[in-house]
């Protein structure tokens, strides 16, 4: 952040102070990461500074080890899958809310989005009864749908914040066209909305690929995730290993924040376009 070479003096102080200011948040949010990064790849299966050496040993154990390669397969599928779930559920939701005859809306919403609210371990308890007398306890299925109802939530938001600012009045052009709803939601619809619809996936896809109180609760060995496989490496036996897979972790958020940059300034493009 730099100040324009016409500001005042007193201008530049201030850019400048809130460039320190926000250089001081960046790493103070950041700085957990930065230090767990490096211990990846130490030679010692200890975490100390100075590193007393590099190696690439820990992550030669996360992706050849079966605890932790199954672990990152199990994460996954059920992120992915989850993620597919909770989307469609998610902007069918926002879709038939966003028309604003829906009786009831407001408490519909509430109920949609109160597993963002609830804390984790009440939401984990009440799917652990309620998973058992169906006999979804310790199945992939199972899993899938508990992070599904977690993860719809952040859909619901997002794709109804992009509706907020939806012209309808290109609906209804299509359809006095001719066009039928179903091409109408496939050629304006969907693009328009895409960003949303994409940011929630992205949230549901990092809500199922974090989550660990669940996995606790509903998971069997089988089923092991990654974040669970972490927290009992934390509590069994600490290694370098657990850095590995965090870094792994941090990797791949990192990636899809920066492929919903892409999508974002391409659906922008493409939004112009149609307006």
């Amino acid at each position: 952040m730099l100040a324009p070479s016409y500001a005042t003096r007193s201008e530049r102080l201030a850019y400048t102070t809130l460039a320190i200011y926000c250089g001081a948040v960046f790493l103070f949010l950041v700085g957990p990461l930065i230090v767990i990064m490096p211990l990846s790849f130490s030679s010692e299966p200890w975490f100390t500074y100075p590193l007393p050496g590099l190696s690439l040993r820990w992550y030669a154990d996360f992706f050849l080890n079966d605890r932790w390669r199954i672990a990152l397969e199990n994460s996954a599928i059920v992120a992915v899958f989850s993620t597919l779930l909770s989307t469609s559920l998610g902007t069918l939701a926002a879709l038939g809310l966003a028309r604003g005859n829906v009786p009831y809306s407001g408490l519909i919403m509430s109920i949609l989005i109160s597993p963002m609210i609830v804390p984790v371990v009440i939401v984990a308890v009440a799917m652990f009864f309620g998973f058992a007398s169906v006999g979804l306890n310790n199945t992939y299925i199972g899993l899938i749908m508990a992070h599904a109802a977690l993860a719809t939530p952040f859909v619901v938001i997002t794709v109804t914040a992009t509706l907020a600012g939806f012209d309808r009045s290109l609906t209804r052009a299509a359809a006095s066209l001719g066009a039928s709803p179903s091409t109408t939601f496939r050629l304006i619809t969907m693009p328009l909305i895409a960003p949303g619809i994409i940011s929630g996936a992205l949230f549901a896809f990092f809500t199922s690929w974090d989550e660990v109180v669940v996995a606790l609760f509903l998971s069997s060995p089988e089923q092991r995730t990654l974040p669970r496989q972490m927290f009992s490496g934390i509590r069994e036996q600490i290694s370098p290993t657990i850095t590995a897979a965090a870094t792994f972790l941090i990797l791949v958020a990192a990636l899809l924040m920066f492929t919903l940059e892409l999508l974002r300034r391409r659906s922008e493009r493409l939004r112009s376009a149609l307006t």
